[in-house]
């Protein structure tokens, strides 16, 4: 069963982000904010908040999670064009019992990436996998702040609800290391672990003139723990072709299953 998401109040997201405050005064005329209210996949036990201010195509975009694989690096997308709404906390969607709702069995909920929130860079689906520049979760806690461009079918997505947040890496053995038998599949190369949806939450609009202003105009969040590439077994460089492949081969999945 579909975990339901409650639409969070302005006092959670002041709670979410305690050290930047609202400012309506530097919302442009038609700016609109959403919110998202992060809750749990594959019993990860994470929770947090988003927040998107969209002014045209311009995103101003933060995101804070807690409960994540600590000095790990955390893939985060927007994901366009389905249901708008999250798979369960139960792994009820875990139809080949593998243990793990994977990416294309939560795709039927979520749809595709629409945008790699990535701290440096390139934000397309091709960047869907570029662990190197996705913010590392120190202490568990993952913060990130970035403004940049969104396409037009992603803005689309946002003004017709089925615009989700999603934040991916789940130490399912808490063995604190992405690992274990069980391959993504987005990469073969790469565990589940590593790309299983971690926390997810639709991005509803909020009312609220702006998001929190406060140093969002270049991205951020920490980028330590790139160690964890490691864990991976796969190079940075070869991350950006294999999240092209993954994409692709993803894509393929949902035409297959629609």
């Amino acid at each position: 069963m579909r975990k339901a998401l409650a639409l969070p109040t302005v006092a959670l997201a002041a709670a979410a982000f305690p050290l930047l405050s609202i400012s309506t005064a530097s919302a442009h005329d038609g700016a609109q904010s959403y919110q998202a209210d992060l809750g749990a996949v594959n019993m990860s036990g994470v929770d947090g908040t988003g927040m998107v201010t969209l002014d045209g195509n311009k995103a101003t975009v933060m995101v804070k999670a807690s409960g994540l694989l600590a000095g790990s690096p955390h893939a985060q997308h927007f994901h366009i064009a389905a249901l708008g709404q999250c798979p369960g906390n139960d792994l009820s969607d875990d139809a080949d019992k593998d243990g793990f709702v994977s990416v294309t069995e939560a795709a039927k909920y979520y749809g595709a990436i629409g945008t790699s929130l990535t701290t440096t860079g390139d934000t397309s689906p091709d960047s869907g996998l570029a662990v190197d520049r996705f913010p590392t979760a120190e202490g568990g806690t993952l913060t990130y702040e970035r403004t940049f461009d969104v396409t037009p079918d992603v803005h689309a997505a946002f003004e017709a609800g089925t615009a989700v947040l999603v934040v991916h890496g789940v130490d399912k053995d808490g063995s604190g290391a992405y690992d274990g038998n069980v391959k993504s599949d987005l990469d073969p190369s790469l565990p589940m672990e590593a790309t299983a949806p971690a926390a997810c939450g639709p991005l509803k609009a909020a009312q609220m003139g702006t998001a929190p202003s406060g140093g969002a105009e270049t991205g951020a969040g920490a980028t330590s723990g790139i160690e964890q590439q490691a864990a991976f077994g796969i190079s940075a460089v070869a991350l950006t072709g294999a999240a092209a492949a993954g994409a692709i081969a993803y894509r393929r999945r949902q035409a297959e299953q629609a």
